[in-house]
């Protein structure tokens, strides 16, 4: 059977379902539509209606949330445990500080100079979740961001919706670089084309990965950059000094047992820089990482 393809937007990036027998693909799309626009409304740091814009304005309380959000929150923090703070949800108010506080498709590309601190962030060791009553607790002055984990999350459990409602077969759902597999793969695998983004037009002539399980995450900090005073900025921050980060990586690609944990894992590497390798080696991660200047590192078993 051929494969069903649909293309399409949501959270802010390029969003394809692909499942192995294109007449599954009306079960498939409207349920990976259903799981993005909930977690768009739950997660959302940019529409006032959001249940996070609602804890955010609630800072200083407990505020009871949907078992969505406390599932989001809680993978977040998962992911600041796993990763020893290198991806923190309290990196909110310094990523609005850094320029980035609309959608990404109103930040003006260049602007006026800003004034950015070195500052840690207030730690995700401070947030916590009530698992029994869904109450998130967030103290005064702490702004959660959950950009960093909640796109992968959403790719994952699209997936599993998706492979829910069609019963059989098996789909693929990319958001953006986040890319979650479900069911039986293709005989060949879902083959991945890498790329620094995700608008990249598909070339038969770019690198490719096949997966038959779980998922491959890709960050970089050459999508979401803008310039303030003629200083390149960009969305991955360190929360160690609260501003973009400044590694020799502009682009990893991690492949894990599921799209949330190789986003961490990509993610913490653009943070944690020269010592990114040893990280994923020792994680047994296989990873791809491009440097400032295009060369390419495959490690922990990614092909060559």
């Amino acid at each position: 059977m051929p494969l069903g393809v649909s293309d399409g937007r949501a959270l802010g990036s390029v969003l394809r379902v692909v499942v192995t027998d294109d007449r599954l693909l009306g079960e498939a799309r409207p349920a990976v539509d259903r799981v993005v626009a909930e977690v768009d409304l739950a997660c959302s740091r940019f529409r006032d209606d959001s249940e996070l814009s609602r804890v955010n304005r609630g800072a200083g309380t407990e505020t009871e949330v949907s078992a969505l959000l406390a599932r989001a929150i809680t993978a977040a923090l998962r992911a600041a445990r796993l990763t020893d703070g290198l991806v923190d949800p309290t990196v909110g108010s310094a990523v609005k500080s850094a320029g980035y506080d609309v959608d990404f498709a109103e930040v003006p590309a260049d602007g006026a100079p800003i004034a950015l601190t070195v500052r840690a962030v207030p730690g995700w060791r401070r947030v916590t979740v009530l698992d029994a009553t869904r109450r998130v607790s967030l103290p005064a002055g702490i702004e959660l961001d959950l950009g960093s984990t909640a796109k992968a999350l959403a790719s994952d459990l699209a997936a599993a919706a998706a492979l829910e409602a069609m019963g059989d077969g098996g789909v693929l759902v990319g958001l953006g670089g986040d890319v979650a597999v479900r069911g039986a793969a293709p005989r060949e695998g879902w083959h991945v084309q890498m790329a620094d983004s995700s608008e990249a037009p598909l070339d038969p002539a770019a690198e490719t990965v096949s997966i038959r399980s779980g998922g491959i995450a890709t960050s970089s900090t050459t999508v979401r950059r803008w310039r303030r005073g003629g200083v390149e900025l960009h969305h991955i921050i360190d929360p160690r000094t609260g501003l973009p980060a400044t590694g020799p990586w502009r682009t990893v690609s991690v492949c894990a047992g599921d799209c949330l944990d190789a986003n961490i894992a990509a993610t913490a590497a653009i943070v944690l820089g020269d010592s990114a390798v040893d990280w994923l080696e020792t994680r047994r991660l296989p990873a791809r990482l491009v440097d400032r200047d295009g060369g390419v590192r495959r490690i922990a078993g990614w092909p060559e």
